[in-house]
C-alpha cells in the first residue's frame, strides 16, 4: 500500500492507474472499524485500485463539538487497510486540504436536502461535508466512490451534489454494519461507557418497531415519531429527532409513498449517535 499525503503525488498515481483501469474511492475520517473495511472490500468489487483517504475535516464541525477529541489513530488504520489490500492511502494535512483561512474557503452547498434533520441539529455540517468531498473528488478523480448507509443524509446529500454539478462519480452506498445486537457500528462508539453501550442497542430497536408498524399499516406517521422519541428518554437517550421521511429525497411522505426511511439521532452520554431504516410499505 503506497500512503501519499501531497495532492500533486496522488493524481500522478491515480493518473497511471486510470490508463489501465478504473479507481474506487473510501473517504474516511478515520478511528477505523470493521464497518469502514466492509466498504473497502465493495470499493475492492467495484474497481481495480482502491484509494481510501483520512482526514477529520474542521469544516464539518460546528464550535462545542468533538473536532480536537476525535480520535486520530492513523498508524492502526493504515495497518487495517494494508490488510485488506488497499492500494493507496491519502492523508493529508489540513493545510493541504485548505491552504487558505477557513473563512476565505470556497464552500460547496447542497440546499434542501442539507437543511432538515441532523442539517438543523448541526448547522453548516452539510456545507462542510458536501466541500471535502467535492475537494476530494477533485483530488482522487475515482470512477466509484463507496459511502456506508448509516450515514443517509449524508449519502443522499453526496449523490445530489455529483448530479448537480455533473460529477463523473458513480456513488454506493453500502449496507449500514451492526454489532450483535444491532447497534450500528460508528467510530463514536469508543465515546460511551459499558454502560451507555448497554443500552445503546435501544435505538436501533425503536427503529425496528417503527418498520414493523409502518409494514403493518399504520399511517399515523406523527404518532410514530412521537411515540418512538419519548421511547428513546425514558431508555436515558436524548433524541434530537425521529423522522419518517421519502426514501429518495428525505420529504415528508404522502399516504401513496411506498419506500421509506425512518432516521433517528439521539445523545446518549457524550456519543450522538445516528442510524435509519429503510422500509417498503
Amino acid at each position: 500500500m503506497i500512503t501519499i499525503n501531497a495532492t500533486s503525488e496522488l493524481r500522478a498515481q491515480v493518473d497511471i492507474w486510470r490508463r489501465g483501469g478504473n479507481v474506487a474511492f473510501v473517504p474516511t475520517m478515520g478511528n477505523l472499524h470493521a464497518g469502514h473495511l466492509s466498504l473497502v472490500r465493495e470499493a475492492r468489487k467495484l474497481a481495480d485500485r482502491v484509494v481510501v483517504s483520512i482526514f477529520v475535516n474542521p469544516m464539518q464541525f460546528a464550535e462545542g463539538e468533538d473536532f480536537d477529541k476525535y480520535p486520530r489513530t492513523l498508524e492502526r488504520d493504515s495497518e487495517m487497510l494494508e490488510g485488506e489490500g488497499t492500494d493507496l492511502l491519502f492523508a493529508p494535512s489540513v493545510d493541504v486540504m485548505y491552504p487558505k483561512p477557513q473563512a476565505e474557503q470556497t464552500r460547496v452547498e447542497v440546499p434542501g436536502i442539507s437543511d432538515v434533520l441532523c442539517g438543523v441539529c448541526r448547522p453548516g455540517h452539510f456545507v462542510g461535508v458536501a466541500t471535502v468531498v467535492c475537494k476530494l473528488f477533485n483530488m482522487v478523480q475515482p470512477d466509484v466512490a463507496v459511502f456506508g448507509k448509516k450515514d443517509f443524509q449524508q449519502l443522499m446529500v453526496i449523490r445530489r451534489m455529483v448530479e448537480d454539478l455533473a460529477m463523473p462519480v458513480r456513488i454506493v452506498g453500502a449496507e449500514t454494519l451492526r454489532e450483535s445486537d444491532g447497534l450500528a457500528m460508528s467510530s463514536r462508539n469508543g465515546y460511551l461507557t459499558s454502560d451507555e453501550r448497554a443500552i445503546a442497542p435501544v435505538l436501533y430497536r425503536v427503529l425496528t418497531g417503527i418498520a414493523t408498524k409502518l409494514k403493518e399499516g399504520d399511517t399515523n406517521l406523527a404518532g410514530l415519531q412521537s411515540t418512538a422519541a419519548q421511547e428513546l428518554l425514558d431508555s436515558g437517550l436524548r433524541p434530537d429527532y425521529v423522522a419518517i421521511r421519502r426514501a429518495r429525497d428525505l420529504a415528508e411522505p404522502n399516504d401513496d409513498d411506498r419506500d421509506l426511511v425512518i432516521l433517528a439521532a439521539a445523545y446518549l452520554g457524550k456519543a450522538r449517535l445516528i442510524d435509519n431504516l429503510e422500509v417498503s410499505r
